[in-house]
């Protein structure tokens, strides 16, 4: 037999039918087998290989056992005189088989090759050739200098990147996501170390080929494209903690005989994990240093704008300016979250730095040491009112995707997807004060990943709902006893105690979502003997002076410029029935409401508007009760705040669409 395919799987279903089906077509005139070897997934993936690729040789393990014992019993197993170690995160071309088995017929010398491997995007996956990491290789590569002068052979040597990725030659080391070994190879070497659980096994064979007299090949004349990481992605494995320790074994087995080359390397290691703790931080430390610089900021153009020029203080005080107002805004963004699970709250931000500037107020008033100039501090603060919470703003009104967000939300996951869960999607839709922002479902196991259940996706599974927490920054975490156990939940909350969530459960009754620290309510809204802010005289007099005042200022500047430009925007069109009084700015949908509704009919919940909550909020799943819950939210809340985050909501979301 010529070759044999080997393929270690772990829950990454689509994938692996990707791969097998770009391989069986590569198998094409060969003799050959394919062999899977699955690590216990749950998503459907051994079903798969058994309906689509019955002449593939799958292997079930009852547990993970890990990248290199996987691909060693399937080597025990394999037939061919090469062989093959592929991820199913791949896709190989139709001559990616023939070119390699040409390559070694061509090369005597050659123990193990890889190919050219591309990214996604198109670009070359760097890890396909590489260099041990020898103190220069990893001193290069810890400090920057490999990826800052990649076309020098002094400091390009992690990753070859001096070289022509055009040609083939020899190398130190090929990636473990596509490497092809001869029978003479295997036997004298022998299979992959089991004492690497994950990375680095691929590094230690090529080491150990090449210490065995044979050469490590990089061959440019066929390619595949790697989804690089998908297995990780979909388990709660610490790829970062693996990856490190690999690096730690792979020095200690092979350069233990020297201390210094041992201490420099292991320095390395140590340098290049706390880069990449530091830059997981590196995002929320950076909002906060810049929060901090806008206080410093607002606070000098107040100086300016009162005094006509700066530094008008006495120089001792200025170090005191600078960092404690910062320091008492910043810290209470963090307490507010922002920082961590809420970063782009326009909100919380807004109340943070109202109440940061109170407690400087205060300080100013009773430090008379400090007490230069009270108007000072509140031009400052109107400034970062406006700076601190327009950035967030600016950034959200970037983001690329839409998704589907409650005015006030918590971000929040819903354990479970059977029909107490969608049950329970339902009456969280339902609540508009101090609501939810639902992401997504997390299933009991990964078979159904990327599927929708009322219109939301299933994002994970409960083995990996921390990868999915971090990656969509959960702020709720909420159980349902759909089909979850309490085992289940338990082993969840335990596993996630260090991330920064809060974890609720909803009992069988669906009355209530319980925490920790209180009991949310589900049930729906009373609607008898309530009264409505949008019947009270002063807010409808309020907001009726708010239409007036925005729609004429709109309609002397912006509206002028948009009959000029010919622009057909429908809100624009309608500021002079805002004017008239037909419509107001934010309201009910058209022919939902009125300004004066009939008599003995249904209760008046406030003018037609251009804007609104269900007009924000609607979509095609969106029933006619979720409709009657948001007018009613807004008839029993409006305020000129809420009208205004109401508006600016608005705007930003006809801005991404």
């Amino acid at each position: 037999m010529e070759v044999s395919v080997i393929i270690v799987n772990y829950n990454v279903r689509q994938f692996l039918e990707n791969a097998l089906t770009s391989i069986r077509r590569a198998m094409e005139g060969l003799e050959g087998e394919v062999i899977v070897v699955d690590n216990a997934s749950d998503d459907g993936s051994t079903e798969m290989v058994k309906a689509k690729f019955p002449d593939v040789i799958l292997i079930e393990n009852r547990r993970n056992l890990g990248f290199a014992a996987s691909n060693n019993i399937a080597l025990r197993r394999a037939r061919g005189k090469y062989l093959l170690l592929i991820n199913p995160d791949t896709i190989v071309q139709e001559d990616t088989l023939r070119v390699m088995l040409a390559f070694f017929a061509e090369t005597p010398d050659a123990g193990l090759a890889g190919c050219k491997i591309l990214n996604p995007d198109g670009s070359l996956q760097l890890a396909c050739r590489r260099t041990y990491p020898t103190p220069w290789v990893a001193f290069t590569k810890t400090f920057g200098l490999s990826s800052l002068f990649p076309g020098s052979r002094l400091f390009g040597k992690y990753n070859l990147t001096f070289l022509n990725e055009d040609e083939t030659y020899p190398v130190d080391a090929v990636s473990g996501s596509f490497m092809m070994v001869t029978r003479e190879v295997l036997e004298a070497v022998g299979g992959l170390d089991e004492s690497f659980f994950m990375y680095g096994e691929d590094l230690d064979w090529c080491y150990r080929v090449t210490q065995a007299g044979f050469k490590v090949y990089y061959v440019h004349g066929t390619k595949i494209v790697h989804y690089k990481g998908e297995s990780t992605r979909r388990s709660d494995i610490d790829e970062l903690k693996h990856f490190y320790g690999a690096m730690q074994l792979f020095v200690a087995k092979h350069f233990a005989g020297s201390r210094t080359v041992s201490l420099i390397l292991n320095l390395g290691i140590l340098l290049r994990r706390a880069a990449a703790w530091i830059g997981r931080l590196a995002r929320p430390a950076a909002a906060a240093f810049f929060d901090a610089f806008l206080v410093a900021l607002t606070l000098a153009a107040g100086e300016y704008l009162h005094f006509g020029k700066l530094f008008h203080f006495p120089q001792y005080a200025y170090p005191m300016i600078w960092i404690m107002p910062s320091a008492i805004v910043v810290t209470l963004m963090a307490m507010g979250g922002m920082y961590g699970k809420n970063p782009y709250a326009v909100v919380r931000s807004m109340a943070a730095v109202a109440s940061g500037y109170v407690i400087i107020s205060a300080i100013v008033f009773f430090v008379k040491e400090f007490a230069f100039s009270r108007a000072v501090v509140l031009l400052g603060g109107a400034l970062s009112l406006v700076l601190i919470p327009g950035w967030r703003l600016a950034v959200r009104a970037m983001a690329h995707n839409v998704n589907r967000r409650s005015l006030f939300g918590r971000r929040a996951l819903i354990v479970g997807t059977g029909h107490t869960a969608q049950e329970v999607l339902r009456r969280l839709r339902a609540r508009m004060d101090d609501g939810y922002d639902v992401l997504g479902f997390i299933d009991t196991t990964r078979r159904r990943i990327g599927e929708k259940v009322s219109g939301i996706e299933i994002l994970g599974s409960i083995d990996n709902v921390g990868k999915v927490i971090d990656e969509h920054r959960v702020g709720e975490v909420i159980f349902t006893t759909d089909g979850v156990t309490y085992e289940n939940i338990l082993s969840v909350i335990a596993r996630n105690t260090s991330r920064n969530v809060n974890f609720r459960l909803v009992p069988g009754s669906l009355e209530a979502i319980v925490g920790k620290t209180h009991i949310d309510q589900l049930d729906a809204l009373p609607l008898v003997d309530i009264e409505y802010n949008i019947h009270k005289p002063f807010h409808r007099f309020s907001k009726r002076l708010f239409d007036i005042l925005v729609a004429g200022f709109l309609l002397l500047t912006l509206y002028p410029v948009a009959r000029v430009f010919g622009s057909s925007s429908k809100a624009i069109g309608s500021l002079p029935r805002v004017l008239r009084g037909e419509l107001s700015l934010v309201g009910l949908p058209g022919g939902k409401g009125g300004a004066s509704p009939p008599e003995n009919t249904v209760q008046y919940l406030g003018p037609e508007g251009i804007a609104g909550l269900v007009q924000l909020h609607d979509r095609e799943d969106l029933d006619n009760e979720e409709r009657e819950r948001y007018k009613l939210y807004y008839a029993k809340n409006q305020s000129l705040l809420l009208d205004m985050e109401i508006l600016v909501k608005s705007m930003l979301s006809s801005k991404r669409r």
